[in-house]
């Protein structure tokens, strides 16, 4: 086993056992309307996403762009939720290059520095493009026990999986010419097009748990993400206990 994924696995352990610390003490942080509603999102919006791009660009890319779309679209779905107005462009464009970059780190490990660095920089202006023309991750916002996928949701879906494969393609062509540049530009897309799909159709129910969650489910949800945490800090101490060999 590579040092990278154990001490990879071991910092998510730790985050893990932070987050459940916070969740056990829900009431001093001030209960139904202190931060945990906007943590209860991030947590929940960074699992859904980097399990997703996880499975199909690798564990770090999962831990990078997961953890980076869990905290910008919490800020942008509690703000949707108490019925204000979008962010200004600004901080839309903000939002943008922290997932951008995020993606970007995620690549480098695959694919080196200049790709990534390209690849973050063309779809985070994408992304603004996107946010300047009314596409946004809170269009259509519902907090419901169903699922959701409206035309404009599908469409942007649509344009999101075609716009990362034609970035993939192009930073191929100019930055760094891979392989097969085709398999791997359709395989961002389709991941990217997937989660991002699934994740749109999935929202009301997030957004619904993330408010209305009970006391005593915060406390056994805090307890789960502890025992979840401790379970993945001590992958080292098994490895080393029966001498797995690491590269």
């Amino acid at each position: 086993m590579d040092h990278h994924t154990v001490a990879i696995i071991s910092i998510t352990g730790t985050c893990l056992d932070v987050l459940g610390s916070l969740y056990l003490a829900y009431d001093l942080l001030g209960g139904q309307h202190g931060p945990l509603r906007l943590l209860t999102r991030a947590v929940t919006y960074s699992v859904v996403f980097g399990i997703g791009y996880g499975l199909g660009l690798g564990l770090f890319f999962g831990l990078a762009s997961g953890i980076a779309a869990g905290i910008t679209l919490s800020i942008e779905f509690t703000r949707a939720s108490r019925g204000l107005d979008h962010y200004s462009l600004f901080w839309e464009g903000l939002f943008s290059a922290i997932r951008g970059f995020a993606f970007g780190a995620g690549l480098y490990t695959i694919l080196g520095f200049k790709f990534a660095i390209a690849f973050a920089m063309l779809i985070t202006l994408g992304q603004i493009f996107a946010y300047s023309r009314g596409v946004r991750p809170a269009l259509s916002y519902a907090a419901a026990l169903r699922p959701r996928l409206t035309p404009g949701l599908f469409w942007a879906t649509v344009i999101r999986t075609v716009g990362y494969t034609v970035t993939a393609l192009v930073c191929s062509a100019f930055i760094r010419h891979l392989d097969h540049p085709w398999l791997f530009a359709i395989r961002v897309g389709l991941v990217t097009g997937i989660v991002t799909g699934v994740g749109m159709t999935f929202n009301p129910y997030i957004e619904y748990y993330a408010d209305n969650l009970p006391e005593r489910r915060m406390g056994v949800f805090g307890i789960g993400l502890i025992l979840c945490g401790f379970a993945l800090q001590s992958v080292q101490y098994w490895l080393a206990l029966f001498d797995v060999p690491l590269t």
